[in-house]
């Protein structure tokens, strides 16, 4: 487990999101008042703006000899800053500030588009340390672009990482459901959490595509009280393990039809 090989470039790679999030202790300035300095240090690369009020879950606390004591927390402002196509985008919270990605290309090119968002946020609010930083790769590998509709799964994704679903006695259409999740320590101090299945992939409001797509969601992240100067090597840990593991769960056929480029 855990490859080591050479890192590539999928010309035809099979991500649909990818998200890098950094969180730090509660900073309430952030809820108390719109970030107009973080606006206009970005807005030239980050020049929509949106604010929503996310939903918490319900906090449900025991009382002994009562009914539970059920709380609905305070919605969190969650503010949104977007480049022009859409194709990135920052959130801030009180708690954490993140960019997602649409079109992955490279690793270089997100690392520089968090570089400088993050580096402001920094200047201005001053956190103390981040706790965790964390770095999502949704991968929804799509037979159908990639030329391989009469290819199963089991000769593009490794059998470890598939389950009974890489059995060679039973039938994909006979499996009404079979996913896999894991969670496990990594290298450097990392922890992922790994879901593998096929499903279909919703885009918004968007549903008209009805392919059956093997969904390889895999979070990989670095936890504790981590000095804000040490950020860009958190941000290379997380990334260097999500790249072993990825190059670990794929076939010489999968990795082929992508079209690698070292």
């Amino acid at each position: 487990m855990f490859s080591k090989e050479t890192r590539y470039l999928y010309r035809r790679n099979q991500l649909a999101e990818v998200i890098c999030q950094f969180r730090f202790p509660t900073i309430l300035s952030i809820s108390a008042q719109e970030p107009v300095a973080l606006q206009e240090a970005i807005r030239d690369v980050f020049p929509q703006y949106q604010r929503r009020e996310d939903r918490l879950p319900f906090k449900v606390t025991p009382v002994p000899g009562q009914l539970p004591k059920v709380e609905q927390p305070k919605p969190v402002t969650n503010y949104q800053f977007m480049t022009v196509d859409g194709v990135y985008r920052i959130n801030l919270t009180q708690d954490f500030i993140s960019l997602t990605c649409a079109r992955y290309d490279r690793w270089e090119e997100f690392a520089r588009m968090m570089d400088k968002p993050l580096a402001n946020f920094i200047e201005i609010y001053h956190p103390a340390y981040f706790q965790r930083v964390g770095l999502r790769y949704l991968n929804a590998v799509s037979r159908r672009d990639l030329d391989l509709e009469d290819t199963p799964w089991r000769e593009l994704i490794e059998p470890m990482y598939l389950g009974m679903l890489a059995s060679e006695t039973m039938e994909e259409r006979a499996f009404s459901r079979c996913t896999q999740d894991v969670e496990a320590a990594l290298p450097g101090g990392c922890r992922m959490k790994l879901h593998v299945g096929p499903g279909l992939l919703k885009r918004g409001q968007d549903s008209s595509d009805k392919e059956v797509k093997l969904i390889l969601d895999l979070d990989v992240s670095l936890s504790g009280n981590m000095a804000v100067k040490l950020a860009a090597a958190g941000m290379n840990t997380v990334h260097a393990n999500a790249g072993m593991i990825f190059r670990d769960a794929i076939t010489e056929t999968l990795h082929d039809a992508m079209e690698p480029e070292a």
